[in-house]
C-alpha cells in the first residue's frame, strides 16, 4: 500500500509506464523517477500483463497457507468454545494445540471475547469496564480481595434452566439467595470461598477467619485485606475484630471503582461460568456440593493466564508444600 511520501503513487506509475510506452529505456526512467530498476520492471511488467489495472496496490496476503490449521481442527475448535465458552488455554488443553493456535482460529472467525457474552446464554453483552493500570503485590499475602457473590438458590427437581422457561411450577418461586463469600490472594491467585444465608458483618468475619487459618497452612500470612465499601466490611464489629486480632491493614476500594478490587471479581465471573452456571443443576444441595471439588480445580489445575499460565498454588508453592 503506498504511503504518503512513497515515490511511486498509482498516478506515478501511470506516467512511468506512459515514459517506457513512448520508446524510451526503462533504467533511465528509472533514473527519472528516482526509483531502482527493478522497481520500474515490476510496473512495467504488471502494466504489459493486466494494464491500467496492474498498477494498482495488491494485497500482501499470500495466496497459499500450507500451514494454516485444518477446517476440521478450526470446527472443532469454534464447537468446544460454542459449547464450554471457555478460554484458548482451556480449549488447546482439551484438544491438543497450542494455545496461541487457538486463539488464531478465534480471531480468524471472529468469535466474540468471552468478557462480552453472557456467562448463561453466550449471547454478546456490553462488555465491562477494564482499567489501563494493573498492579500485582509481590509476595503471597501481601493483599488478598474479599467480595460476596449473590446467586439465586435452585429447588429441588432444578429451576428454568433444567426445565426450561415456563415449565417450573409457581410454588417453586421465591426460595431466596445464597452468598458466597470469595476470598483470593493478589500475588498468587489462590482462592477460597463459602456459601452462607446471608452477607452480614458476623458471617464474613467468620469468613475471613476461616480463609486467614487456610492461607496459613500454605505457609502465608495475610498483611492486608481490601474490600468494597459494604457494610460488612465497613461498619462491622465482628469483621474489624478479626481484622484487629490478626495485625492486618483494611483497604478499601474508592466508591463506584468495582475494578479496583478486580481480580475477585474476576474471580466471581469465573466462578459462575466454570461452576455456578457451567451446567443445569438438579438441585442447590447439588451445586453447593461442587463447589470445593471446582476449588480444588482451581487452585491446583487450572492454568491463569494472569501469572503466565501457571497454577495458582504452584506459584505460591514454588513446588513446595502440599495443598490440603
Amino acid at each position: 500500500m503506498s504511503h504518503a511520501n512513497a515515490r511511486l503513487t498509482p498516478a506515478g506509475r501511470l506516467i512511468m509506464v506512459q515514459r517506457i510506452q513512448s520508446g524510451r529505456a526503462v533504467a533511465h526512467v528509472a533514473a527519472e523517477m528516482g526509483i531502482s530498476r527493478t522497481t520500474a520492471w515490476r510496473w512495467w511488467r504488471r502494466f504489459r500483463n493486466d494494464g491500467p489495472a496492474g498498477l494498482v496496490d495488491r494485497s500482501s496476503i499470500a495466496r497459499s497457507h500450507p500451514s494454516r490449521t485444518g477446517p476440521c481442527v478450526e470446527t472443532r475448535v469454534r464447537i468446544m468454545r460454542h459449547l464450554t465458552r471457555r478460554g484458548p488455554v482451556f480449549i488447546a488443553g482439551r484438544l491438543g494445540l497450542q494455545a496461541s493456535t487457538v486463539g488464531r482460529v478465534l480471531r480468524r472467525h471472529h468469535v466474540p471475547l468471552l468478557r462480552e457474552l453472557d456467562p448463561v446464554t453466550g449471547a454478546i453483552i456490553r462488555a465491562s469496564r477494564r482499567s489501563a493500570n494493573s498492579y500485582e503485590h509481590d509476595h503471597p499475602g501481601s493483599l488478598i480481595h474479599v467480595d460476596v457473590k449473590k446467586l439465586g438458590r435452585i429447588p429441588e427437581g432444578g429451576g428454568w434452566r433444567f426445565h426450561g422457561r415456563g415449565q417450573r411450577p409457581a410454588s417453586k418461586r421465591g426460595l431466596g439467595y445464597d452468598y458466597v463469600h470469595t476470598v483470593i490472594d493478589d500475588h498468587s491467585r489462590v482462592a477460597y470461598a463459602e456459601i452462607h444465608g446471608d452477607e452480614k458483618g458476623a458471617t464474613a468475619a467468620g469468613v475471613l477467619e476461616r480463609a486467614v487459618a487456610f492461607y496459613a497452612t500454605l505457609g502465608v500470612r495475610v498483611e492486608r485485606v481490601i474490600s468494597d465499601n459494604a457494610f460488612a466490611y465497613r461498619h462491622s464489629a465482628a469483621f474489624h475484630a478479626v481484622i484487629s486480632a490478626h495485625g492486618i491493614t483494611q483497604k478499601f476500594i474508592r466508591p463506584h471503582c468495582p475494578w479496583t478490587n478486580g481480580k475477585v471479581e474476576r474471580l466471581n465471573r469465573t466462578l459462575a461460568n466454570e461452576w455456578a452456571y457451567a451446567r443445569a443443576w438438579n438441585s442447590n444441595t447439588d451445586r453447593a456440593a461442587a463447589l470445593p471439588t471446582w476449588l480444588d480445580h482451581y487452585n491446583l489445575d487450572r492454568a491463569h493466564l494472569g501469572i503466565g499460565g501457571r497454577t495458582p498454588i504452584d506459584r505460591i508453592n514454588n513446588g513446595r508444600g502440599q495443598y490440603t
